[in-house]
C-alpha cells in the first residue's frame, strides 16, 4: 500500500468545542522544563559537554572535557532560577506542569519536594536531556523504561505525561506502546489535544510549542528582552482569546526553562504576562494532566474505519459505487498515495475525482452513460442502484404526474440523441422545478460544453454520496 503517514488535516475547518471548565475562552498552560543535571556532561557518562539552550553564544560540545561555564549556567537554573519561578507561580496560584528529566530530578531532591508541595504535575522529560535521534529502537525503548523507573523512584509515583523534546521518529510510538501515559506532548501540530491511534491504544496527544517558549532567548532570531517575550505571549493570547469568544476555544502552551526565564530581566516579561492573564475571569490555567482528564471525559475517542487503512477489496467494495457502476475508479484511487488527508469525504472525493479526471475520454463517457435517465424506464422498473433511487426520490422524481413523466421522457430522448449520454445533474442540490429548468436550458448546448458540465455533475454526485456514506 502506497500510504502517507503524516496528518495535515487534523480537525480541519470544524474543530470541536473544547468546552473548557467554567466556559473558559482559552486554556493557558505553563510548562517548566527541569533539565539541570540531566544535560550532556562527561560527569554523566556522555562523550562531550552540552551545547544547547544556554546564554553562551555559538556554544559547541567539548569532547571529553567538562565545560565549566556551560555547567555553571545550568547550575544557575537549579540554584536560583527554579526558586524564582517557584515563588512567581505559587504566588500567582497557577499550577504548572514540569517536564522533568529523570536524572536531573534525582540530583535535585529539594526542588522535587517543592514541586510536589505546590501541587505541580511532574511529567517525564526522558532519562537524560540528550538527543534520541540516532538511538536504535531497542535502546530507546529501554531508555524510556529506565526513565519511568527512576522517575517513580525519585518522585514517588510514575509519570503520567511525557515529552522528550529531542526525539526520534520512533519516540511517540514507543511511549504510546508503553501504555501508562495519559498524554504525550512530542508534537507541535495543533492548538487542541487530539487522539492518536497507536496500535490498539488510543493515545491522547497534547501539542507543545517552540515559539511561545523562552528557548527563543537562546536562539537566533529570538527574544532579547523580557518585554519582547511579553509582547509575543500577549499577542498569542489575544488572538486565541478572541477566537474563544467566537466559539473556538483553544489552548496556549508557554514553554519555560529555569536557566533562561529564571534570569531577572527575562522573568520580568513572564511576570507581566501572568499579571495580564489574571485580568481575565474566563481563562483556565491548568496543568497538562488536568487538560488530559478533561479531554478524556469530554471528547472520548471513537474508532472508525479509515479509507486509507483499508485493503483493496474492502476499499473497492465500499467505494466502488460512488461513481455510478464504475468500480475501476476506486481501484485506481486505492493505488494512490493515500493517508489521513483522504479519510474525510473531501479527501477521498479528491482521490476518486483525480482518477476520473485523468481517465481517457472514452472511460469518462462510460461513466456518463452508466448513469440512468432521470425518471426514466429503469426508475419505473425499480432497477436503479440504491444510491440513484434515493437521489431521485429526494427531488420528488419518483412521484411525477403523467404530464411531468411524459415531458421528462421527451427531454431524455432529445438530450441523448443530441449528446450521446444521459442528462446528469446532482438532484440532491435541486428541486423538481429547477431540474426541469436546467434540462430545458442545457439541451441545446454544444456537446463539449455538456460533456464538461456532465462530468462536473458526476463529481458533485460522488461528493454527496461520500458525505452520506462517511
Amino acid at each position: 500500500m502506497n500510504r502517507y503517514p503524516r496528518n495535515m488535516t487534523g480537525y480541519g475547518a470544524n474543530a470541536p468545542d473544547a468546552q473548557w471548565p467554567g466556559g473558559a475562552k482559552v486554556a493557558v498552560q505553563f510548562v517548566l522544563n527541569y533539565e539541570e543535571g540531566g544535560e550532556n556532561c562527561i560527569l554523566h557518562g556522555d562523550a562531550a559537554s552540552e551545547a544547547f539552550l544556554s546564554d553562551i553564544a555559538g556554544a559547541a560540545p567539548w569532547p571529553g572535557m567538562r565545560h565549566w561555564n556551560m555547567e555553571s549556567i545550568y547550575d544557575y537554573g537549579a540554584r536560583a532560577g527554579f526558586w524564582r519561578l517557584h515563588r512567581l507561580f505559587t504566588g500567582s496560584n497557577i499550577p504548572v506542569t514540569v517536564f522533568g528529566v529523570a536524572s536531573a530530578l534525582a540530583r535535585s531532591p529539594e526542588q522535587v519536594e517543592a514541586m510536589k508541595s505546590a501541587g505541580w504535575e511532574i511529567a517525564s522529560h526522558g532519562l537524560k536531556w540528550v538527543d534520541h535521534r540516532d538511538m536504535p529502537e531497542d535502546e530507546e525503548r529501554a531508555t524510556i523504561a529506565e526513565a519511568i523507573r527512576l522517575h517513580t523512584e525519585v518522585v514517588g509515583e510514575r509519570p503520567r505525561g511525557w515529552y522528550t523534546g529531542r526525539c526520534s521518529e520512533n519516540t511517540v510510538r514507543l511511549v504510546a506502546e508503553e501504555g501508562g501515559f495519559d498524554w504525550i506532548s512530542d508534537t507541535y501540530d495543533d492548538d487542541l489535544p487530539y487522539w492518536l491511534e497507536a496500535g490498539e491504544r488510543d493515545q491522547l496527544i497534547i501539542p507543545y510549542t517552540l515559539e511561545a517558549n523562552d528557548m527563543r532567548f537562546a536562539t537566533a532570531p529570538g527574544y532579547i528582552t523580557g518585554g519582547q517575550f511579553f509582547d509575543y505571549l500577549k499577542d498569542a493570547f489575544d488572538v486565541l482569546y478572541a477566537e474563544g469568544t467566537q466559539g473556538r476555544p483553544a489552548m496556549m502552551s508557554v514553554g519555560l526553562h529555569c536557566r533562561l526565564i529564571g534570569r531577572p530581566g527575562k522573568l520580568a516579561g513572564l511576570k507581566r504576562f501572568i499579571d495580564y492573564v489574571a485580568g481575565f475571569d474566563d481563562v483556565w490555567c491548568p496543568r497538562r494532566i488536568d487538560i488530559a482528564q478533561h479531554w478524556a471525559r469530554t471528547h472520548r475517542h471513537q474508532r472508525r474505519t479509515r479509507p486509507s487503512q483499508m485493503d483493496r477489496d474492502g476499499f473497492v467494495a465500499r467505494f466502488g459505487g460512488i461513481f455510478e457502476h464504475s468500480p475501476w475508479i476506486a481501484e485506481r484511487a486505492w493505488e494512490l498515495e493515500l493517508g489521513p488527508a483522504h479519510d474525510t469525504s473531501a479527501g477521498l472525493h479528491n482521490a476518486l475525482a483525480r482518477m476520473f479526471r485523468s481517465a481517457s475520454e472514452d472511460e469518462r463517457l462510460g461513466v456518463l452513460t452508466a448513469h440512468p435517465d432521470l425518471a426514466g424506464k429503469l426508475a419505473a422498473a425499480k432497477r436503479l442502484t440504491a444510491e440513484s433511487t434515493a437521489e431521485q426520490a429526494s427531488a420528488g422524481l419518483d412521484a411525477l404526474t403523467d404530464a411531468e413523466r411524459t415531458r421528462f421522457t421527451e427531454l431524455n430522448n432529445a438530450y441523448v440523441a443530441r449528446h450521446g449520454f444521459p442528462f446528469i445533474i446532482a438532484v440532491r442540490d435541486n428541486t423538481k422545478a429547477s431540474i426541469m429548468a436546467a434540462f430545458e436550458a442545457r439541451l441545446n448546448n454544444d456537446r463539449a460544453t455538456e460533456f464538461a458540465t456532465a462530468c462536473a455533475q458526476v463529481e458533485r454526485i460522488a461528493r454527496l454520496r461520500l458525505e452520506e456514506l462517511l
